[in-house]
């Protein structure tokens, strides 16, 4: 693993050093198990006191904790992203294998970059395209007429179905699936149909979905995910929606078809969003909230109830039968009020 002092860190990352700059650092770790070979980080006054009592060897921390801890620091205007880019210089990804795998199958008419690393059990069907620098784990299933751009990553027994297009530095974490048919279906009268899924999942330049998350392909026009967004695991991507640029969607939510997310938005853990609606640019979903029509102007939406003794919710749902009987009460008390005024 490399090893770097502040002050080489400090060219790499930037921001300003207090304290010892020769300090050599090994890795990174948390507050409450760094030793004096790891650097942590800091991001507010919340955490000053779990700082000051750390081991760690040096600490990233923001401008207004500069002067109020007294171990080698880099001052930074966002401690969290030069922590994040420390972190990755700590843990490099291992050197590229290019070639091949005895055990791959690669169909004669795919075009594979030569320094692309496929391993083993990999299947890459026709006239699939697979960029330079790529790193196809065990077990991944790319279907014909797939494209990858440069730098791909996807871990093993990864699935893409035919006729999707990946972006340069995706990632895409185990079991994930791309370009599964929607759920597309017509009542005939007596049975279900199935609606063809015709169109593609397109996905920009380093986006990230996690594990066993499922996107669909779109019934005419394509699902695209922006650049630059990450999707958590276990995520349901519904047929022909998009996802705007560096919008994140956190573990468990559902989107179901045709919902259109602006770029910049947080969506929380288990929110599920209602088809056929838009929701604009820099918009905040808390975790859990359902959200049934579209949302026009940015800000944080939550429709959650907080939790409370199940006696108590009890009472209050057993309250919610009789709210169409006291709405009309009120409004016949209200109306003989203003007679009475009148």
């Amino acid at each position: 693993m490399p090893s770097y002092t502040l002050s080489q860190l400090a060219a790499t990352l930037g921001g300003e050093i207090r304290g010892d700059a020769s300090t050599l650092l090994e890795g990174v770790a948390s507050l409450e198990r760094a030793d004096s070979t790891r650097l942590s980080f800091v991001v507010s006054a919340k955490h000053l006191a779990t700082a000051t009592a750390s081991a760690a060897g040096a600490l990233i921390v923001p401008t207004a904790l500069a002067d109020k801890l007294d171990r080698p620091r880099l001052v930074s205007a966002n401690p969290h992203a030069a922590f994040a880019r420390a972190a990755t210089l700590f843990n490099p990804e291992p050197e590229l294998q290019g070639g091949v795998h005895p055990s791959a199958s690669v169909h004669p008419g795919a075009q594979v970059a030569a320094d692309a690393e496929i391993g083993p059990n990999v299947v890459i069907g026709a006239d699939c395209i697979i960029g330079s620098a790529c790193r196809i784990g065990a077990g991944c299933v790319i279907g014909a007429g797939t494209e990858l751009g440069r730098d791909c990553r996807l871990y093993p027994n990864v699935t893409i179905y035919p006729s999707c297009s990946l972006g340069d530095r995706v990632i895409l974490h185990a079991g994930c699936v791309i370009g599964s048919d929607g759920f597309g279906l017509a009542w005939q009268g007596d049975r279900w149909l199935k609606v063809p899924q015709v169109g593609r999942v397109v996905i920009g330049d380093d986006v990230e979905i996690g594990a066993n998350t499922t996107v669909d392909r779109g019934a005419l026009d394509d699902t695209v995910i922006g650049n630059g967004a990450k999707i958590d695991n276990l995520v349901q991507l519904a047929h022909n929606c998009t996802v705007g640029e560096h919008t994140a969607i956190a573990g468990c939510a559902g989107i179901a078809g045709s919902t259109k997310i602006g770029s910049r938005c947080l969506i929380g853990g288990a929110a599920m969003i209602l088809g056929h609606i838009e929701i604009c640019d820099g918009v905040t979903v808390s975790g859990a909230s359902f959200i049934g029509k579209s949302i026009k102007a940015p800000g944080v939406y939550t429709s959650t109830q907080p939790h409370m003794p199940h006696d108590e919710w009890l009472k209050n749902a057993a309250q919610l039968r009789h709210l169409a009987a006291m709405r009309e009460r009120i409004r016949a008390l209200e109306k003989k009020l203003s007679d009475k005024e009148k």
